[in-house]
């Protein structure tokens, strides 16, 4: 990836034009984001929340999708983010699953905060121990599932990722 500043305005403004046409044509929140891979966007995504009545369809997570369906690949090292807004917690989440190599943000999460986009309490239950967490997290071992596991250990044919 170049490292020259011209690029990374380039790009956010890409992130930051796409957040503002999707909002403004009724999409969802004002968010974008693109990916990009040796100078190249390879994935593009908007805030689908409401339209795609699916909580997990943020910008970023739209733009990994669309970037994995599009290189043919989960993985997405050696390609950056761009991203109108510092990543929630599930985006940062997907952002380490990817593999990519560094994020760049406009908004920071006190910006969304300050429009109604909070994210403090979900930052403060994932530091917390699960017991503590708002949400009872109930460990219910099951045989199978542990047989699923034993399974995966041994296989020989696995793609890790």
């Amino acid at each position: 990836m170049c490292e020259h500043p011209e690029h990374h305005a380039r790009f956010m403004a890409e992130a930051a034009r796409v957040s503002r046409e999707k909002m403004n044509a009724g999409f969802g929140g004002p968010f974008g984001a693109v990916v990009v891979k040796d100078g190249k966007v390879i994935g593009t995504g908007y805030n689908k929340v409401t339209t795609d009545n699916d909580p997990t369809a943020h910008a970023e997570i739209v733009a990994i999708r669309d970037a994995c369906a599009n290189i043919g690949d989960f993985s997405l090292r050696g390609a950056v983010i761009y991203t109108s807004c510092e990543p929630c917690p599930m985006c940062l989440s997907s952002i380490y699953w990817a593999r990519l190599d560094k994020v760049y943000y406009a908004n920071t999460r006190w910006d969304a905060a300050r429009i109604g986009f909070d994210d403090a309490e979900l930052y403060d239950e994932v530091a917390k121990g699960i017991e503590d967490r708002k949400i009872p997290m109930i460990h219910l071992a099951d045989e199978e599932a542990a047989t699923a596991f034993e399974e995966w250990d041994k296989k020989e044919d696995k793609i890790r990722y």
